[in-house]
């Protein structure tokens, strides 16, 4: 069944340019091109939108979200438009992830039956909270009648991460047009293609055309563009935590809006001593560290364990990853990712070679599989100290660092980080102590026994600190995309 996943990346049909008022547009400054990075051969070009583009895409979006009737229908006609959609994403499923495997680091059946279907579970999900977020009648003097009135912004300006190209397209597109936003949404020029074809979908299943655009290009020129176009009311934005305060540093220098940022992390997984199993803890910590090659905000790539069960853990989590081995990502049986670039990868050498040469200890893995410069084996250092490289910056690999503690509060201590603050895992037996973690631990998500994100799209996820503002998902993330309106009414005539 799973052998006809499989795919010749070669034949697929890629789309080009963006997609703006419903329709495919060519126009470009130039077009920049696409590699696999599973084995950094060329696969296509993207067109990149300039200034000129990005203010069509914008225009364009604000009238039709004025002209549709997408703001002021009824929440119930969009919920059933977003709902089409997200059955034609189900019906799309291996189309949309062959797209997202040919460019991305995404392997063909992790993207056909785990992405896809986010995707589409994410936009059903905000169309049924569509009319379920309101507004209040709140108690004012006897006379009159206090209301607060929730409204869409206009247009959103939404810019998406290369790593799960379709999944955080959902994060972004799904609340704001939930609420009756319109959306112009910058995928990666990494991972250009999957975005694409989503748009048509929208459309074809009753989005108006308008509602849903997508402008590709890069970050100086496309971005920039979107970020600091008058038109945009709100921007939404994942990635670095570096990229993030320079679009807040744009965004003031030409306007004030508000924002919601998902960014960096450096997330520990604490490891308390009276685990009870510590093969399932091994294996957390393992999927923690390596799922798309640690190419994941929340990672966790920080292994902060009790001293009694170093040793042992960190032999079971060797054990766990000793089977892993990369293959192409259009092969249905390949489940571990390559780095995205070449240079990614470089960086990533980089720092784990100028943690060892400082005095750590490689456990296992370090450098590239064999007759591979794209595929980094699973790292393990441990006799890691503060100031390391591999233990102070965000890696973004598939790279794990070692600390040990002996008491409660030393562990909670290594745990916090004094830039990022976006998830962090916490295994223990003892509900009470985990639950001091959790409240301890400075993150926007606190895992207790697992580490990952489920399919509970209620549960938000953001960061604290350096990790970013707002949420993405749940009920937080509808009411992020509404501004509320204060009205006060006399029952006195004028």
């Amino acid at each position: 069944m799973t052998r006809t996943l499989d795919f010749d990346p070669a034949r697929l049909a890629l789309p080009d340019g963006h997609f703006i008022g419903g329709s495919h547009v060519g126009q470009a400054a130039g077009h920049i091109p696409v590699r696999r990075p599973c084995d950094n051969q060329p696969l296509g070009t993207i067109a990149e939108a300039d200034e000129t583009v990005v203010d069509q895409a914008v225009r364009n979006a604000r009238q039709a979200w004025q002209d549709s009737g997408w703001a002021t229908c009824p929440p119930r006609e969009r919920a059933r438009a977003l709902s089409r959609w997200a059955d034609l994403i189900d019906t799309h499923a291996l189309e949309l992830g062959q797209l997202e495997a040919a460019a991305s680091t995404r392997p063909v059946s992790e993207a056909v039956h785990g992405d896809v279907p986010f995707t589409a579970e994410a936009i059903r999900f905000f169309a049924e909270l569509a009319d379920k977020v309101g507004g209040d009648a709140v108690p004012t003097r006897r006379d009159s009648l206090g209301l607060i009135v929730p409204e869409p912004y206009g247009v959103v300006g939404a810019i998406a991460p290369w790593n799960f190209p379709l999944s955080m397209a959902s994060w972004k597109c799904g609340p704001a047009l939930a609420a009756g936003n319109a959306v112009v949404l910058k995928p990666s020029e990494m991972t250009p293609y999957s975005t694409l074809r989503l748009a048509e979908l929208a459309v074809e299943a009753g989005v108006p055309p308008g509602i849903f655009n997508v402008v590709n290009g890069g970050g100086p020129v496309t971005g920039s563009a979107l970020v600091r176009h008058p038109g945009v009311a709100k921007i939404s934005f994942t990635g670095s935590t570096r990229t993030g305060g320079a679009i807040m540093s744009e965004t003031g220098r030409h306007g004030v809006r508000p924002m919601t940022l998902e960014l960096g992390g450096k997330s520990p997984q604490l490891v308390f001593a009276d685990v009870a199993d510590l093969g399932h803890v091994a294996q957390c910590v393992a999927r923690g560290f390596t799922a798309n090659a640690g190419q994941a905000c929340v990672a966790g790539t920080r292994l902060i364990v009790h001293r009694s069960l170093a040793d042992s853990l960190c032999e079971a989590i060797v054990a766990e990853i000793e089977h892993i081995r990369p293959g192409p990502m259009w092969h249905a049986a390949t489940a571990y990712s390559p780095i995205i670039s070449q240079p990614q990868a470089a960086r990533i050498d980089r720092l784990v070679r100028e943690t060892l040469d400082a005095g750590a200890r490689l456990r296992a893995g370090g450098g590239f599989y064999a007759g591979s410069e794209c595929f980094y084996r699973p790292t393990v250092i441990d006799r890691v100290s503060p100031g390391m490289a591999a233990l102070r910056e965000e890696i973004f690999g598939p790279v794990l660092t070692v600390q040990t503690f002996d008491t409660e509060e030393e562990g909670l201590a290594l745990a916090d980080h004094p830039v990022y603050g976006l998830a962090a895992g916490v295994y223990s037996r003892d509900i009470g102590q985990a639950l001091r973690a959790a409240r301890r631990i400075e993150a926007g998500t606190i895992w207790i026994n697992r580490y990952g994100r489920s399919g509970d799209m209620i549960i938000p996820t953001g960061g604290f600190k350096g990790s970013g503002i707002g949420k993405d998902l749940g009920r937080q993330a509808l009411e992020a995309s509404l501004r509320y309106k204060s009205v006060l009414v006399d029952f006195e005539a004028a």
